[in-house]
């Protein structure tokens, strides 16, 4: 059966990936949260889906609490990890750097595990058994589109705030992109 995803990046965080490891949204942030409810409030329910970070969850409160289903939380789709033993303070570095290149480059220097982020994340999706709503990072987000159009690139699409990305799974689990969500320049985290 093929499923349609829409990727939505969480609302704008209260603080900086190298400031916080799990913000909140800000008050931006929520307002966010509930522009991008209203935009689904309106159609059939769908599963909604939660990377288990905050801001994520705060984000995709709205939407679930509108339809009255749960948010299924996923780890899969979660934020991209830094390196074990980085400082907070020193993730913002590492994640600019990161972004600058591509995933076969980013673990040939710090470990395979970012190439098995990537893959999970895309797998998550290809496990989902119906349509739905998915709240997670740029990174992630990100990861999906260049493994749909065959991209190496850490950053594929400059994805705003609460943008909406949306994938169509096939039932052979291929990934295509339907659209990409708004891009902005807004600080990522």
């Amino acid at each position: 059966m093929t499923r349609l995803v829409h990727l939505v990046r969480h609302g704008r965080a209260a603080a900086a990936w190298d400031e916080d490891p799990d913000p909140p949204l800000s008050e931006e942030g929520l307002s966010q949260a509930l522009r991008v409810a209203a935009r689904f409030a309106g159609g059939a329910p769908l599963r909604v889906v939660s990377s288990p970070l905050l801001r994520c969850r705060q984000t995709a409160f709205p939407l679930a609490a509108a339809w009255g289903v749960d948010v299924h939380v996923e780890p899969r789709v979660a934020e991209i990890p830094s390196p074990e033993g980085l400082a907070v303070t020193a993730r913002g570095a590492w994640l600019t750097e990161a972004m600058s290149g591509t995933w076969s480059g980013l673990s040939a220097r710090s470990g395979a595990e970012y190439l098995a982020y990537r893959e999970d994340t895309v797998r998550a999706l290809r496990d989902l058994d119906e349509d739905a709503v998915v709240f997670s990072h740029f990174v992630a987000i990100n990861a999906v589109l260049g493994a749909a159009i065959g991209d190496d690139s850490l950053v594929v699409a400059r994805l705003d705030n609460c943008s909406v990305t949306t994938v169509r799974v096939g039932t052979d689990g291929d990934v295509e992109v339907v659209e990409t969500g708004g891009e902005a320049s807004t600080p990522v985290g």
